[in-house]
């Protein structure tokens, strides 16, 4: 989504949002967040969002507190974009890092991101599941001798 001073980027994993503020400067270093402070501006048909501030509980592949990512939106084609991302972190890498892949559009709406945690019927419905994928299997002939 998209205003004019807002880009906000939804992830369908746990729901999280983050608010990219357009041509805009950092928050000071004493404001922390988990997904960090994110600012954005246009380079032609690329947004590329500055990320920095992220809290010292917002762990990386080991990465500390002064990560710092910066990641480029494009469009490449009309149902896909190509998504580019570089890591800094002297604390933890010898240089920075990269990588890129292309997203493709889709027309589903987002997954419904669940946590089944301490669902103790998942394994009953589980083991249901693969009995009956067994006495299918078997021609229905496993649970007629029971």
């Amino acid at each position: 989504m998209q205003t004019p001073g807002q880009v906000v980027i939804f992830n369908e994993m746990v729901h999280d949002v983050r608010i990219v503020r357009m041509n805009s400067k950092h928050a000071p270093s004493s404001v922390r967040k988990w997904l960090g402070d994110s600012i954005g501006w246009w380079e032609g048909d690329t947004l590329v969002v500055e990320t920095t501030n992220f809290t010292d509980k917002t762990r990386f592949r080991g990465s500390s507190e002064n990560m710092k990512v910066t990641e480029r939106f494009t469009r490449v084609e009309p149902n896909a974009l190509l998504y580019q991302f570089t890591i800094e972190d002297p604390a933890t890498w010898t240089r920075p890092w990269s990588a890129e892949y292309t997203w493709a559009a889709s027309s589903e709406p987002p997954y419904e991101y669940a946590c089944h945690e301490a669902n103790y019927a998942m394994q009953g419905i589980m083991k249901g599941a693969r009995i009956l994928e067994a006495d299918a299997a078997a021609g229905g002939a496993q649970n007629e001798n029971k």
